[in-house]
């Protein structure tokens, strides 16, 4: 933590306000001593050689305008330098007590700083009072707490999930080492179907530590590489990945044939397309189908997968883009990880697009992505 260095806020606007009253009450102070010196300055001239007796004793006429202008100007003087010096101190006073009342909305936000931890995000200023700078210095404040609560939430939850997904193939290699060592009679048939388990649960956490590197990469950054790309090429690459997939469940499946041209990294598009088809066969049901349309225009170019599949209600489309979700269960499928409309929404929020999606009548998704369209 920097300390502070130099007097603090209060201190020089305290400064300020005084040297500010101090000038121009010596200006006033100047000018009052010049004023009283001319009009004294200005009174009839009696005739030489003339007497005026003033407290008892005789003045010249000559002397009686020069001594009445010095004694007026050390009255003004006198006078003067006390009020000077009563005002100035006055001023200092107003200024440190004003000064201090309306800084002391700055220190408690200062001190809900300090205060300020991951386990205390639900604090709050919420400052009363009139509704000036300072408030809504508070209430942005209170704003930007507000989305680290949430963030800070959405993190702890995303770590829980990842922790939980992680754990499980572990948890399936050891248990499996565990119980094959223990066999003394363990054979080459048991150790082979020991180490093909093995390696399924760990081509299963290799695909979730890279969909979460991909996912955390992609997430609130800029695009490094913005490229044309066809989005229907890039879809008709990801239907290849899965054909055979798609061929065993008895799918049917139609994707269209016309370029679709959007500005963008080729190998994230190719995630975003491999993602959506990947969750269009895999969720889908033996013997549905599978629709894939790509669409152009001025400024936008879209990529649309529809596909059976099980009932989503509505409010539940949502909850699908958070990660480890998946239709129907949550953290509990055997294939993928549930982070597959999560890095969609994440590259195309990168691309400047939006994503959304809306439940098939009878059972489906409806996946949109919409991105900028090549010029």
């Amino acid at each position: 933590m920097l300390a502070r260095r130099g007097p603090g806020l209060r201190l020089r606007i305290t400064l300020l306000a005084t040297g500010l009253v101090a000038g121009v009450a010596a200006l006033l102070l100047w000018l009052g001593w010049l004023l009283v010196g001319n009009v004294v300055a200005a009174v009839p001239r009696l005739p030489e050689g003339s007497l005026v007796r003033v407290h008892g004793v005789d003045v010249p006429a000559d002397q009686l305008g020069e001594a009445l202008r010095t004694s007026a100007r050390e009255q003004v003087l006198l006078v003067g330098g006390i009020a000077f010096v009563a005002v100035v101190l006055a001023a200092a006073v107003l200024a440190w007590t004003v000064t201090g009342r309306v800084l002391r909305p700055l220190h408690e936000v200062t001190e809900s700083a300090r205060r300020l931890s991951a386990e205390s995000l639900d604090e709050r200023i919420e400052l009363s009072g009139p509704r000036d700078e300072v408030a809504e210095l508070a209430d942005t404040f209170d704003a930007m707490l507000d989305r680290l609560e949430a963030a800070f939430d959405s993190q702890r939850g995303f770590v829980a999930n990842a922790s939980h997904e992680l754990r499980t193939p572990l948890s399936v290699i050891r248990t499996e080492l565990e119980v094959t060592l223990a066999d003394p009679d363990a054979d080459e048939a048991e150790l082979r179907r020991m180490a093909g388990v093995v390696r399924e649960a760990t081509a299963r956490a290799e695909r979730l530590v890279e969909a979460l590197l991909l996912l955390a990469r992609t997430e609130g950054v800029e695009l490094a590489v913005r490229e044309t790309v066809d989005l229907t090429e890039v879809a008709g690459r990801a239907l290849r990945a899965v054909a055979t997939e798609a061929a065993q469940r008895g799918l049917r499946i139609e994707c269209c044939d016309e370029p679709a041209l959007a500005v963008g990294d080729p190998a994230l598009l190719e995630r975003v397309a491999g993602n959506l088809v990947e969750n269009a066969v895999r969720h889908n049901v033996d013997g549905g189908w599978v629709r894939i349309a790509t669409g152009s225009g001025p400024k936008w170019t879209i990529l649309r997968v529809v596909s059976s599949g099980p009932e989503i209600a509505t409010d539940q489309v949502e909850a699908l883009f958070e990660p480890f979700r998946r239709a129907g269960v949550q953290r509990t499928a055997r294939t993928g990880a549930g982070l597959g409309l999560s890095i969609v929404r994440a590259a195309a929020a990168a691309h400047g697009g939006r994503v959304w999606a809306e439940p098939v009548a009878g059972g489906g998704l409806a996946v949109n992505v919409e991105l900028p369209a090549a010029p």
